[in-house]
């Protein structure tokens, strides 16, 4: 006999949670969506359940996923519009935003007042990997609670347990440190390289093949050569995450210079009115601050 599967509902329909609820819903489970913005939730009205309010969309869910844009959207989702109140007991809340680990711990505390399990699972991947169904998922939470969500997870990408409830919002600080720090590294070495004379499209096929080569030099070079900066990850959500990640370094009495730095230059991007550009328009920041651009002393990048 073939096993039920459960209800999900799945909070946040935007530019990640539109393709992951298309592969849930692809993978047969029966949704209930809701969002902000409820016409976002219209490609999805003859296949799942569109919920008016958050607590109607999760009242008889057996899983509930938030994919929400930062923290203080996830509590006034959760807490203040009473999706955790509306919590049936044995449910299980996994939060794939990103957020601040504190938050993720007193989320978890309240879903266990509803005697409800809770993972927090934020991804790394963007909207491509979102589309593929091969996202990083990074999941804090008790083994039984993760494995209970793991057969929902795997069908969004590959999920890793990293530690208790809080650890794999720890571990996306540390990717999206790892990210912005990247983008500014691939932005100035590419810029460095055009100004010289050199070709940047074929600097980056170089170093593709070395020691440099990254996903980030693979992906994101190929855009600021492109000039490709619609947003897969938003500028400003890079802003955000930097935040989280200075904010808990100065918690456990850290100094980060890097993330810093590259925080100074992603609050610069946004200011010059960029913040919905993809985070690769780092570029662009730079380009203002030396007055040039890429590509302009060489072959120019593709319009």
């Amino acid at each position: 006999m073939t096993k039920k599967l459960p209800h999900i509902a799945f909070l946040g329909i935007g530019l990640m949670g539109t393709p992951m609820t298309r592969n849930l819903l692809n993978a047969g489970f029966p949704m209930t969506v809701w969002n902000r913005t409820a016409s976002k939730c219209e490609p999805f009205a003859s296949e799942a359940t569109v919920a008016d309010t958050p607590a109607d969309a999760v009242r008889s869910a057996d899983v509930v996923i938030t994919m929400l844009e930062n923290s203080d959207v996830v509590e006034q989702v959760l807490v203040a519009s009473g999706a955790l109140e509306a919590l049936k007991p044995g449910a299980l809340l996994i939060d794939m935003s990103s957020v601040q680990p504190s938050l993720a711990r007193r989320h978890a505390a309240l879903a266990a007042e509803k005697d409800a399990g809770y993972v927090d699972a934020p991804v790394s991947g963007g909207t491509l990997g979102a589309q593929e169904a091969r996202l990083s998922i990074m999941a804090g939470g008790s083994e039984e609670d993760i494995s209970r969500a793991r057969p929902v997870l795997e069908v969004l990408g590959k999920c890793t347990r990293i530690g208790p409830v809080g650890a794999g919002q720890l571990a996306k600080l540390a990717n999206q440190a790892i990210v912005g720090i990247t983008i500014g590294a691939v932005s100035e070495a590419l810029l460095l390289a055009a100004k010289g004379g050199a070709d940047p499209a074929a600097v980056r096929e170089a170093l593709m093949g070395g020691f440099a080569g990254s996903r980030i030099l693979e992906l994101h070079g190929q855009r600021m050569i492109d000039r490709d900066f619609a947003p897969g990850a938003p500028a400003r959500i890079q802003l955000k995450d930097l935040r989280m990640i200075l904010d808990e370094a100065r918690a456990e009495g850290l100094t980060l210079p890097l993330s810093q730095q590259v925080h100074n230059e992603y609050l610069s991007l946004v200011a010059n009115g960029h913040s919905d550009a993809d985070h690769s328009g780092l570029l662009l920041e730079l380009e203002h601050i030396n007055g040039t651009r890429l590509g302009a002393t060489g072959p120019g990048p593709k319009e």
